[in-house]
């Protein structure tokens, strides 16, 4: 994206020093607007750099030092600065807890550089900014239910929770091997996201049965073996 107005000037704060080189890095190629100024592994580190007060801040939630949260975006706002966070964690309480705190926008830190992007540049607008697969996690925990499943992903769970190897699984689709596989991962991301463990072929056929993709009486078909696969 070229911007005729001045670049974005980013500060990166990660305490893993080859996330945050691989960090610099991603969002140097994806994006002509953005101008990495700090990329720093400590918050005084980032208080104490020459290019600081920054326009936005992509702050790693995680860092290993005793100042809370809080404290951190709340010095950041009284500067004028704009802060993402990015984390671990995708769970709902600490999302609402990192917004209401005052961070603009909030990342799991397996995003894409090209989320990563879009997030800064929603900051710098001053704009909120939440990826779709956490926002369907806020959605889901508010209303106590499932994470929102494409219709190929709700057929790849009763298939495969039904009992069914990936194998047969992409048969019965006319897809590959791996992209079932895929099909798998994204749904167990969605629902760990979500705060609903589906690790497991048990404990995924347990869920695909509680939210309706699948009827009880379809799991007698799988063998001990296939759910332990």
């Amino acid at each position: 994206m070229t911007n005729s107005a001045a670049p974005i000037r980013l500060a990166i704060v990660d305490d893993h020093r080859m996330l945050l080189g691989a960090l610099t890095e991603w969002i140097r190629n994806a994006a002509d607007d953005i101008d990495m100024v700090a990329a720093v592994t400590t918050w005084p580190d980032l208080l104490t750099h020459p290019e600081f007060p920054v326009d936005v801040v992509l702050l790693d939630l995680d860092l290993k030092d005793s100042l809370p949260i809080s404290v951190k975006l709340r010095t950041l706002k009284t500067t004028g600065v704009k802060t993402v966070l990015m984390s671990t964690y995708s769970e709902p309480a600490v999302i609402r807890e990192a917004i209401a705190a005052g961070a603009l926008g909030y990342l799991v830190k397996s995003e894409e550089a090209a989320m990563i992007v879009e997030a800064i540049r929603a900051a710098h607008s001053g704009k909120p900014f939440i990826s779709s697969e956490l926002d369907l996690a806020l959605s889901a925990d508010e209303v106590g239910g499932a994470p929102k499943l494409s219709a190929q992903e709700r057929r790849v769970m009763a298939l495969y929770g039904g009992g069914e190897p990936v194998k047969q699984v992409a048969q019965a689709l006319e897809i590959s091997e791996e992209t079932a596989k895929s099909y798998l991962k994204r749904i167990r991301e969605k629902y760990r996201v979500a705060g609903i463990d589906v690790g497991t072929k048990v404990a995924l056929r347990k869920r695909a049965i509680q939210d309706g993709l699948l009827v009880q009486v379809d799991y007698h078909r799988a063998s001990e073996t296939n759910l332990t696969e």
